[in-house]
């Protein structure tokens, strides 16, 4: 059974792809706003003859901030795609995550022996504080892991709700 057969698999990559499409559809709209905003500023300089204080900076802040989150979510949407080919060609392997820091991650496969294995040491990818902090929630509990392609895994635990992805580290 592939891992997408999963309900719970579907269900967590529905919730990446909707963070992903939140990121796509904010940035879009303050980019309307900035040049909403920008068509404001010119119609009231035009009218006046005075310029509104902060109008322009606030029109680069809102395309500059918008274009940023349209790329965050463009990068999410491809990475969730990714993710779902990769997940449609493998399967699930369960083991226990032990977290030192989410640049240290160790999954110890089912059957784990410490004096005789080595485990699959990763590095969480995501940066944002309320990931590191769910990952971390996870210590010592039992995963579900798959290979994504190349050096990148993903995780998820049952009840988290998305899929976490994560980079293999060589032992140093």
């Amino acid at each position: 059974m592939s891992a997408l057969d999963d309900p719970q698999t579907r269900t967590a990559l529905a919730a990446h792809r909707a963070g992903a499409l939140r990121w796509l559809g904010g940035g879009a709209s303050a980019i309307v706003l900035g040049f909403l905003l920008a068509a404001a500023v010119v119609r009231i300089v035009r009218d006046t003859g005075t310029r509104p204080p902060f109008g322009g900076l606030l029109v680069v802040v809102l395309v500059v901030v918008g274009l940023c989150a349209v790329l965050v979510g463009v990068g999410a949407l491809v990475r969730t795609q990714r993710w779902t080919r990769a997940l449609a060609g493998t399967s699930w392997r369960r083991g226990v995550l032990r977290v030192a820091s989410p640049a240290d991650l160790h999954v110890e496969p089912a059957g784990y022996d410490e004096l005789t294995d080595e485990p699959l040491r990763l590095c969480l990818l995501s940066t944002a504080v309320w990931r590191t902090r769910a990952v971390e929630r996870l210590a010592d509990a039992e995963v579900s892991y798959a290979p994504a392609g190349g050096r990148e895994w993903l995780l998820t635990a049952d009840g988290a709700g998305t899929v976490y992805g994560a980079r293999e580290v060589k032992r140093r």
